[in-house]
């Protein structure tokens, strides 16, 4: 397997994690259940935060709406000409964002709320690195097509 496809399918196997990880928690919030992180962390104090939601949407459902929308973009980019052009672009766009808002979170999770949710951390670990990825793979030198 060549380095662009093996970043591609790295890039695939990161966003399903993170998509996982994400619907486990926007269970745990909708339907009231207890994180199973209670050794390790202290998911109940995040979870049941004010910063938990965002206009009324549980942030991790939102989160879950993006990993889906990073793993839809990966999955069509070879078959939509637009997406073969400009998905990179748009997958740097929306992981970068993504870190952004999961640093914040950190930030609240760290200095506001003195709790730290293992399974938030993962997810921002995911977007971060699928930021890197993505990175590297809008690095890597294009096919050149030479006319005659």
């Amino acid at each position: 397997m060549n380095r662009s496809k093996g970043l591609y399918w790295t890039s695939v196997g990161v966003a399903v994690v993170g998509f996982i990880d994400a619907i486990y928690l926007s269970w745990i919030k909708l339907a009231h259940q207890t994180a199973i992180c209670s050794t390790i962390g202290d998911c109940e104090t995040v979870n049941n935060s004010i910063y938990s939601e965002l206009g009324g949407i549980p942030v991790a459902l939102l989160g879950a709406g993006m990993y889906l929308i990073i793993l839809s973009l990966l999955l069509l980019e070879n078959h939509n000409n637009f997406l073969q052009v400009h998905g990179q672009e748009i997958l740097f766009g929306l992981t970068f964002l993504g870190v952004l808002y999961s640093a914040w979170l950190t930030y609240v999770e760290i200095a506001i709320l003195k709790a730290i949710c293992p399974f938030c951390v993962i997810s921002a670990i995911a977007m971060l690195v699928l930021l890197a990825l993505t990175i590297m793979r809008l690095l890597e030198p294009k096919p050149t097509t030479e006319f005659a």
